[in-house]
Order: structure tokens, then C-alpha cells, then sequence
């Protein structure tokens, strides 16, 4: 009886009340997994249980429970009797699938980008990448390899760039596929493709003549140079064994690596 007297006056009001608390635990446990996945805390093709992924997640088993259909929805993980779950296995397939989905959403995005960028905001970015160039540029101590810090910042730029542009349409339907491939691509790089400091400077070097591009208004040539950045990544991805470019970095004093998009 005590239980009855606490419910609200309408059950409509109950509803929400009873459901609020688990929409706000699943949405936490998805940001949650989508953060194991951008740094690497979990990995293509691995097997997790659902208590593991609990604890790896901080997130009551339930909440946990709750975010596994949208994650199967989207191809992130399938559940595998007497096995659990496993993460994304990645194939050619599905490396030509999320390349495709990728070019298709970020063209269609910078073709409306290099009109609606304001010049301060396209001013801001180029700056930012100058300063990580800087950075990257900047002469090293013998023995010494770039710091962790700054191929954080070179990687949280580049991503910055692709998602703002495509947040830029205003199309939530197209944000959210995109956000959902942008995971599959990463998983793929965190597979296939590894950054080295060698590799930041060319990286940021392609962004500024993309930038360039933007800030002249050369929509052609922004277009261009997008679909050769993300065919390069694509080729890369599908050219270079995981083990070829972990020894561009195992040879060094001390390597550091980072995934970059």
C-alpha cells in the first residue's frame, strides 16, 4: 500500500518518472561505449560479456542491457550464443561500406560548408592547425618523441573539422548516421591504421590546402581535396598490415601513436 501512495497523480506523470532515470543510465552507457571505442578500450572483433562491459562502463548491468539493441542496430556489436558479445569484426566489406557512407555524408557537407563558414570561423580553424604544425615542426631533444598531448590535440582537431561540417547542414537525421559511422571508421583505424609523429605533419599539411580551399570559397576544389583525403585514408587502411606500420614506430626511442581520422 506504502508503494501506491508514492506513485504521482497521473500515469502519464509515473511514466515519465519511472523511465527518466533508465533513458538518462542507457544514454550514459552509449556515451560511455563510444568513448571505449575512440580511445581504444575496446577493440574490433573483441568478445566481451555483459557484466564485463558493465564494469568496464561503470554502468548498472540493466543500463547495459537496455543499449545493446541500439548497438546491434547500428552494427557496433552482435550478440554470439554461449560467447556474448563481440565488437564489430572488420572486413573489407564493411571497411568499403563505411568509406562510402563517410564520402557521401562529408561531401554533401563541405559543398554547404564553404558557403555558410564565416571567415572568422574558417580563420579560427586554420589557425588551430597552423598551431599544431608549429608544434609538430618544433626541433625534438635527442631521444625524445612528440608528447602525448599533442597528437591528442592533432587528432581531437581533425575530428572536430568532419563533425562540424556535417553538423553545419543542420540535419539531425544526418548527424546521428554519420556520429554512428564515424564509429565504424574508427574501430577500422584502430584495427588498420596507426598515427606517428612522421605522419602528423602530413596530415595537418593536407587539411590546410583543404582549409585553403574553404576559405577562398573553391567549392570544386574543397570537394576535390576532401575526396582525396578520405580515398587516401581509405587506401590506407586497406594497403598498409597493422604489423608495416607499427614498425615505423617500434624503431624509435620512444614511440607514441595515436589514431587519426
Amino acid at each position: 500500500m506504502s508503494r501506491t501512495k508514492r506513485l504521482p497523480a497521473t500515469p502519464r506523470a509515473a511514466l515519465a518518472e519511472a523511465s527518466a532515470p533508465d533513458t538518462s543510465q542507457r544514454a550514459r552507457a552509449y556515451h560511455g561505449f563510444t568513448h571505449q571505442i575512440l580511445s581504444g578500450g575496446i577493440r574490433p572483433g573483441q568478445f566481451i560479456s555483459q557484466r564485463e562491459l558493465s564494469a568496464l562502463l561503470d554502468m548498472p548491468l540493466g543500463a547495459v542491457r537496455e543499449m545493446i539493441p541500439r548497438l546491434e542496430a547500428a552494427g557496433l556489436i552482435k550478440t554470439v550464443p554461449q560467447r556474448g558479445l563481440q565488437i564489430a569484426h572488420i572486413d573489407l566489406k564493411l571497411i568499403h561500406n563505411a568509406f562510402q557512407v563517410r564520402s557521401m555524408i562529408e561531401r554533401e557537407a563541405v559543398l554547404n560548408f564553404v558557403h555558410m563558414a564565416s571567415d572568422d570561423e574558417l580563420k579560427a580553424i586554420e589557425a588551430s592547425h597552423q598551431e599544431i604544425l608549429s608544434r609538430a615542426s618544433a626541433p625534438q631533444h635527442p631521444g625524445v618523441s612528440h608528447d602525448d598531448a599533442l597528437l591528442d590535440d592533432a587528432q581531437a582537431l581533425d575530428w572536430g573539422l568532419h563533425d562540424r561540417m556535417v553538423d553545419a547542414m543542420g540535419n539531425d537525421i544526418l548527424s546521428d548516421i554519420y556520429r554512428v559511422n564515424s564509429l565504424r571508421v574508427r574501430l577500422i583505424k584502430l584495427e588498420h591504421s596507426v598515427i606517428t609523429p612522421a605522419r602528423l605533419i602530413p596530415a595537418m599539411q593536407e587539411h590546410l590546402s583543404f582549409i585553403a580551399a574553404l576559405r577562398q570559397r573553391q567549392s570544386d576544389e574543397a570537394a576535390r581535396l576532401l575526396d582525396e583525403h578520405i580515398r587516401s585514408a581509405r587506401n590506407r587502411v586497406m594497403t598498409a598490415p597493422l604489423e608495416q606500420v607499427r614498425s615505423e614506430w617500434t624503431a624509435s626511442p620512444t614511440p607514441t601513436s595515436r589514431k587519426i581520422k
